[in-house]
């Protein structure tokens, strides 16, 4: 048996103030061939999983906090307890827009690496608007922000 503790699996923290833990795939002890899971901690006031599309299809549960949940042309508010359906190749974007840490978390199948991950790390994740399609109307900016001390290469 293989048994997973989130507060053993350290995750990876990404320009745009945001913790991810892989719970399942990735660095977790747990490995599946057919999907992908994690828990996302979002800083307060603007961390954020920014816009991007994969060809996994993929659901974000809220877990705590508010947040602002851009799907296509669509921009919604999202708070615990709430779930998103993520359709394959479309456009999404999640932003904590609360005072306190938001947490979700999210699973995709199939199981693999999704391309933002390593694009937000080497500061070369497309830009919403020039290289990708826009954000919806009053939707919270993208963040593009490269690392600290320069790009990373995973």
């Amino acid at each position: 048996m293989i048994i997973g503790d989130l507060k053993k699996i350290a995750g990876r923290t990404y320009p745009a103030r945001r913790l991810t833990q892989n719970l399942v795939g990735g660095a977790s002890p747990v490995q599946c061939d057919n999907f992908a899971m994690g828990f996302v901690t979002l800083e307060p006031n603007g961390g954020q999983v920014p816009w991007h599309n994969q060809e996994q299809e993929e659901v974000y549960f809220v877990v705590s906090g508010k947040t602002e949940m851009c799907l296509g042309e669509e921009r919604q508010v999202m708070e615990a307890g709430q779930i998103v359906h993520i359709p394959s190749g479309v456009y999404h974007q999640m932003t904590n827009i609360g005072d306190e840490e938001a947490t979700f978390i999210y699973c995709y199948g199939p199981a693999g690496d999704v391309a933002h991950w390593k694009e937000e790390l080497a500061g070369t994740l497309p830009k919403a608007g020039v290289d990708v399609p826009e954000l919806p109307e009053g939707a919270a900016p993208q963040c593009t922000d490269m690392p600290e001390g320069g790009p990373i290469i995973i």
